[in-house]
């Protein structure tokens, strides 16, 4: 698992709309990483929704909020028409970002063990480390405690 200040492995991913997102790009700006398991499940749905619902709050934090998992990038579009988001969701079906930042790990659900997305959240500061993170994340009041993490590391 990718630690406090180590830097943040390099990405390049199709977004919804497929078009390449990365990382290099976003060098200089403050990136909101967050990896989930599924589109158009409860928990991923709440927590795209309040990413959403708080993005212009990220907007004004100089922050882009990015959105991963396996899924592909027509699930993607279904999932941000069907719910009406506004982030970016990027499709990992190689599962190569989950790996790089380490969330692609052996889970347990009634007695069955699989490969999968642990909830799993980064953020990565200007020079692209990782300035906070969450692992296992509980998605009520999850997207608050990132905003307010966001703007402590700012204040700095």
């Amino acid at each position: 698992m990718l630690e406090i200040g180590s830097k943040a492995p390099e990405f390049c991913a199709k977004n919804q709309d497929d078009v390449e997102i990365h990382s290099r790009d976003l060098k200089g700006k403050w990136i909101v990483l967050y990896f989930y398991p599924k589109d158009l499940t409860p928990g991923c749905t709440t927590e795209a929704c309040d990413f959403t619902a708080s993005e212009p709050e990220f907007d004004d934090l100089d922050a882009v909020i990015l959105g991963v998992s396996p899924d592909d990038t027509a699930k993607h579009r279904k999932f941000i028409e069907k719910k009406e988001l506004s982030i970016t969701l990027l499709s990992d079906e190689d599962k190569k970002m989950c790996e790089d930042f380490g969330v692609w790990q052996l889970k347990k659900f009634m007695g069955k063990e699989y490969m999968g997305v642990v909830r799993t959240t980064f953020i990565i500061n200007p020079e692209g480390e990782i300035a906070a993170l969450w692992t296992k994340v509980r998605v009520k009041g999850h997207v608050e405690a990132v905003k307010d993490k966001l703007k402590q590391l700012q204040s700095k």
